[in-house]
């Protein structure tokens, strides 16, 4: 079919947006050097591209009323029967809400996107049906993930279900509340800045951000290519390492991956921690809004391990105070530039590109107006800086970013895994409903600043339950290992829970 040409003078006014001054001797010169180019157009328009196929029969499900919703954790709940065998049979899973499930809508938490039905499964969500899960629904997800609190969702709230009126968490709030109350056994989520840890901390589970492109982003909604991370939540270490090893490896489409492939993860639940040398961050404590009982809980958790016959240490990495500092221009330049101006597609990557969440996800710019508070305040802070100051803050930071990168291997290269509190203080009370602003940015950002530098960097960091405060609030521990190294992560981990 014919793609619209434009005519002289909307040429000229595509021509000034570049800051181009064409004569209308000039606009109707270009026309006529562009029909070549804009029949190569039609040609691409008029063929069938081809999305990864889908299997395994699905309902498109339902959204639930409040009373079949505890914690407001389901944005759609179906069912998804997966193979017949497999290493997950009779595990039941969620799919955090930015991630494809064909037929089945999917939100991202926006109410932009309300109604959007994509027509591809995401690679994890085939790897999972692949291995026996049954998919029980969409968890709900912060506002396009702009939060690590779990009160910004068009859909409500997401409650905590170990403190009722609390935290859960974002942005994977709906996928940790449901692991945490039970009801699910396994749930997918993602992280940018610590979506995935932050709420295994406040919730009493287990978390995995895992080293940057071993799994396969491939049609989960993204945010920013260099900082995009999916991976596994679950109430057990053990589930954790065997949910990984179904998730993880190249899937040939995602420009992420480097090619590394998965590893028998659950082999090293095992091997215990005698030997292992655990450094402990000094600088990972103490951070501001930091509650002194959960650092002693940490501190508490390593004298544990300490005495399994881990060699615990303190190593400080100096660098680590100045991470979520590094971090910043990068997810906030990349992501309004990534996942806002461009589409969450953008250009000059391969991959999976998916026309109909391009078009529906384009429908911000006349809706603005909807986005979460979080998500205003950080694409009007990444849009000022990028366009006042020519992008030299994210590129500044990006070159930062390799020396705090070689710090971590750095002190990786005299440990085995480094170790400090996830988030510096348990979960905190929901806002209200007539929250003022200012509340509800701070709710959703005064815990990122131990998990933010690793999602830099690309380290791999989990996040384990190690107690709970005098009044009952989960305290995370957060490990950090060597790239692809998620063996030793395990093991740690698999300590720290046995003990």
């Amino acid at each position: 079919m014919a793609i619209r040409r434009p005519d002289a003078d909307e040429l000229r006014r595509a021509g000034a947006e570049l800051g181009l001054s064409l004569s209308e001797a000039d606009a109707v010169s270009f026309l006529g050097l562009m029909q070549g180019l804009l029949d190569h157009y039609d040609l691409v328009d008029g063929l069938v591209e081809e999305l990864p196929p889908v299997g395994y029969p699905r309902t498109p499900g339902i959204r639930p009323e409040p009373e079949d919703n505890p914690y407001g954790a389901w944005a759609v709940k179906t069912r998804i029967q997966g193979a017949r065998r497999g290493r997950l049979l009779g595990k039941r899973v969620a799919i955090k809400d930015n991630t494809c499930v064909a037929g089945v809508p999917m939100m991202n938490g926006a109410s932009i996107l309300d109604g959007y039905v994509p027509e591809m499964d995401a690679t994890v969500v085939t790897r999972l049906l692949d291995e026996g899960a049954e998919i029980l629904g969409k968890s709900v997800c912060e506002y396009y993930c702009a939060s690590g609190g779990s009160h910004t969702a068009a859909n409500g709230p997401v409650e905590n279900p170990a403190v009722p009126g609390h935290n859960a968490g974002g942005s994977s709030s709906g996928s940790t509340a449901l692991v945490a109350a039970g009801i699910v056994d396994m749930a997918t989520g993602g992280d940018q800045g610590g979506s995935i840890r932050i709420p295994a901390s406040y919730c009493g589970v287990v978390g995995l951000k895992p080293t940057h492109g071993l799994v396969p982003y491939t049609g989960i909604f993204a945010v920013e290519l260099t900082v995009d991370h999916v991976g596994p939540i679950t109430r057990t270490v053990a589930d954790n390492a065997l949910m990984l090893e179904v998730m993880a490896g190249p899937d040939g489409l995602d420009p992420r991956q480097s090619g590394a492939p998965a590893q028998p993860y659950t082999q090293a639940l095992a091997r215990g921690v005698a030997g292992l040398r655990i450094g402990v961050v000094p600088e990972g404590f103490g951070m501001p809004g930091a509650e002194p009982e959960v650092d002693a809980g940490v501190r508490a958790a390593a004298d544990r391990l300490a005495r399994m016959g881990a060699i615990v240490v303190e190593r400080p990495l100096p660098l680590h105070r100045a991470g979520q500092a590094i971090w910043t221009p990068i997810f906030l330049e990349g992501a309004t530039d990534l996942m806002m101006h461009r589409n969450a597609f953008g250009s000059n990557a391969k991959g999976v590109y998916l026309e109909s969440l391009l078009d529906a996800h384009a429908r911000w710019r006349e809706r603005a107006d909807e986005l979460s508070e979080t998500l205003k305040l950080g694409i009007l802070t990444g849009h000022y800086m990028a366009s006042r100051h020519k992008g030299r803050f994210y590129g500044k930071a990006q070159n930062l970013n390799r020396r705090l990168t070689a710090a971590y291997d750095a002190a990786l290269a005299d440990c085995d895994v480094l170790l400090m509190p996830t988030t510096p203080m348990a979960t905190t009370p929901l806002p209200g409903p007539g929250a003022s602003r200012e509340e509800v940015v701070a709710r959703a950002f005064e815990m990122i600043g131990n998990t933010a530098p690793t999602c830099a960097t690309g380290h791999p960091a989990l996040s384990v339950p190690v107690g709970t405060t005098a009044d009952g609030r989960p305290i995370g521990a957060m490990l950090i290992a060597r790239k692809l190294d998620e063996m030793t992560l395990y093991r740690a981990a698999a300590g720290l829970e046995s003990a």
